[in-house]
């Protein structure tokens, strides 16, 4: 991360990087922080937030002999479960959060059709974009379909999907610009139309090679976008 500090290169370096992160779980098992560097590591705050707190709190209260509400031995065998529980639903409300906030973000957006905004590529996939817009931080999708008249290959080692004819690429990390099209409050959905015309790729297309691929480019779809059946053509009606 210190190399790529100041290239342009860097934003997509950063979210690789924390992507690859392991996403955090409770556990008794006290296997330390890896991302503040501790051997050992326990966290909690005012035991009236969550269950987790109130666990080490009465772990506290027994291991120093405080009197009572220490947890017990019974609770102590299970805590394993007890764990998993938490984690489990821990994820279920941030899910719960995240819908509800999309949902939200597109009943107000819903009157801002064909806008125009600012924002950063944070997910290419073989079916299009998913961009975060500066101003709300409201995500939304760009099908393939959406990026322009012409063959777009995504690379998957670049996280990018480039113009087979033009050659121009789009790049997690991007600054762009894009059109609301369509706006589904009931299903938290925004659907962009690309309005930035994308930066020539030094990873040039399969036409540019002779017609062979390069090393980690894949499938290839038109402007009509990706094939019958696939994972983006769902999405895309999803979004729709």
């Amino acid at each position: 991360m210190a190399k790529v500090e100041g290239k342009a290169s860097a934003d997509l370096v950063n979210q690789v990087v924390l992507r690859s992160q392991s996403q955090a779980e409770y556990s008794p098992q006290n296997i330390g922080h890896f991302g503040l560097n501790l051997a050992r590591y326990a966290h909690f705050t005012s035991p009236i937030r969550r269950y987790a707190d109130l666990i080490v709190h009465r772990a506290l209260v027994s291991a120093l002999g405080l009197g009572e509400g220490a947890i017990t031995r019974d609770e102590e065998a299970r805590l394993d479960l007890i764990a998993t529980s938490i984690s489990d639903t821990e994820r279920r409300a941030m899910k719960a959060e995240r819908d509800t906030k999309d949902r939200l973000i597109a009943a107000h957006m819903s009157d801002k059709i064909n806008a125009t905004f600012k924002g950063r590529i944070n997910g290419v996939t073989r079916s299009g974009l998913f961009v975060t817009l500066n101003e709300t931080g409201a995500d939304g999708f760009i099908p393939l379909s959406g990026l322009g008249d012409e063959y777009f290959i995504h690379d998957e080692a670049a996280h990018a999907v480039i113009g087979e004819r033009s050659g121009l690429s789009f790049q997690m990390g991007d600054q762009v610009e894009v059109k609301l099209v369509e706006a589904a409050p009931l299903a938290g959905a925004l659907l962009f139309e690309m309005i930035s015309e994308g930066r020539k790729s030094d990873a040039l297309p399969r036409s540019r090679h002779n017609g062979k691929s390069r090393p980690g480019a894949s499938q290839r779809y038109s402007h009509k976008g990706p094939p019958r059946g696939s994972r983006g053509r769902k999405h895309r009606r999803k979004n729709r």
